[in-house]
């Protein structure tokens, strides 16, 4: 009797650990596991923001997806993906078609730039390793050109920042951080740097506790951070962003470095995969399958699912994705032996913002902590994320450690 295939599409959170956990569940003539991804490594998208600010080396943020996956029931192809076709059950890539019996679709997320004119060619998104090194280099290039000049242009210390959501502040608090030992470095007075958080939402950080919001803004000031709140941006240019201050008021600051962090959609593939979507997002059944493809699975970025309680979505976050992750293994599994499947219920723990190496803050258990308590919390997290894919070694090796 044929071994069913199983493609996973995409080595992130969501994607990565659906693989792990179906390789505990499944022995190695149970089924031939194909996991594809375009790098032959996983990243840590949480820290991105401190690979892009330069307070982290963009290699301790990635490790290879060949050290946590069993070789002898999964097969790694490094590929992009190129299409998704759900009706005839094919998946083009740079490696060649594959066809499978079950697919698990975790592409991830792209950057969504709203239709705002130049926001794609100008601002820089942390997107990815590499993206989150271009802007470490980026800025370190600004800071060292205008040492360098006769003419000095203050405006290449100016830094934007689009958007006061999690990603955002959280790139904000490591540049809190690093503007200091850029200045030291490149003999730059620190008052001529000028780092600006533009939102168009009337709130920083929504869904968070309004006293931790306020600390929060409070921490990132102290270091100098401006917050220009409610103010929409409406153009980027090569010289900085315009934005809307109100009806008819416009105000335009000229910046050697926009970096847009206000928003994020799903896989564009998502779009023409023949799978019905919002946004390049997923609204999936309770067991996480797309509606209508009983042999799809949607995991991470690409699945919408509804918090009844909130009214809402629940946020696309590394915790929800890997808890998912569980589930559709398990019912990959369970519809391999004619069994049901099982509903995904989120556990959540609760949310932490890093605002730097040694600072935080967080509800967790229903419990508001800042300062020290929130990093060391925050850093529990992410090294429990390390170990429920790699384990020990894979905490030891890429673990973070400093209180």
């Amino acid at each position: 009797m044929k071994r069913p295939t199983i493609l996973v599409l995409g080595a992130g959170y969501g994607g990565l650990s659906t693989v792990v956990n179906l390789q505990k569940i499944l022995g190695s003539n149970d089924a031939d596991i194909i996991l594809v991804n375009k790098n032959d490594y996983h990243y840590e998208s949480t820290w991105l923001h401190e690979a892009s600010a330069g307070t982290l080396s963009p290699e301790q943020v990635r490790y290879d997806v060949s050290s946590v996956i069993n070789t002898d029931k999964v097969t790694f192809v490094k590929a992009t993906v190129d299409s998704i076709d759900v009706n005839t059950k094919k998946v083009g890539t740079s490696a060649g078609e594959y066809t499978y019996d079950y697919l698990v679709i975790g592409l991830g997320f792209e950057g969504e730039t709203f239709g705002i004119p130049g926001l794609d060619k100008y601002a820089l998104s942390i997107a990815n390793v590499k993206a989150a090194r271009h802007i470490r280099e980026h800025i370190e290039y600004q800071f060292a050109t205008w040492s360098t000049e006769e003419e000095k242009d203050d405006s290449r210390l100016t830094l934007v920042v689009g958007g006061a959501g999690f990603s955002g502040i959280e790139f904000l608090g490591e540049l809190g951080n690093r503007i200091p030992v850029l200045c030291k470095e490149y003999d730059v007075p620190q008052e001529k740097v000028r780092v600006v958080c533009v939102e168009a939402a009337p709130m920083v950080l929504p869904g968070f506790d309004p006293e931790l919001v306020k600390y929060a803004v409070g921490q990132l000031e102290a270091k100098g951070i401006e917050f220009s709140i409610g103010t929409p941006v409406v153009e980027a240019t090569p010289e900085g962003v315009k934005i809307k201050k109100g009806e008819e008021e416009f105000e335009f600051i000229k910046a050697g470095t926009i970096v847009w962090a206000a928003g994020v959609r799903g896989n564009r593939l998502i779009e023409s995969s023949g799978i019905e979507n919002m946004r390049a997002r997923v609204k999936v059944e309770k067991d996480m399958r797309a509606p209508g493809f009983p042999d799809v699975f949607i995991v991470g970025d690409c699945a919408l699912m509804i918090n009844e309680e909130a009214n809402r979505p629940y946020p696309p976050t590394a915790q929800i994705a890997m808890q998912q992750a569980v589930t559709v293994a398990k019912n990959i599994a369970a519809l391999m032996t004619d069994k049901e499947t099982e509903e995904f219920v989120p556990s959540l723990k609760g949310t932490v913002c890093s605002l730097g190496e040694h600072d935080a803050i967080g509800d967790v258990m229903g419990k508001k902590l800042t300062g020290t308590p929130a990093s060391i919390m925050k850093k529990v997290i992410d090294n429990r994320a390390l170990y429920m894919i790699g384990g020990i070694p894979l905490v030891v090796k890429k673990g973070k450690f400093s209180l």
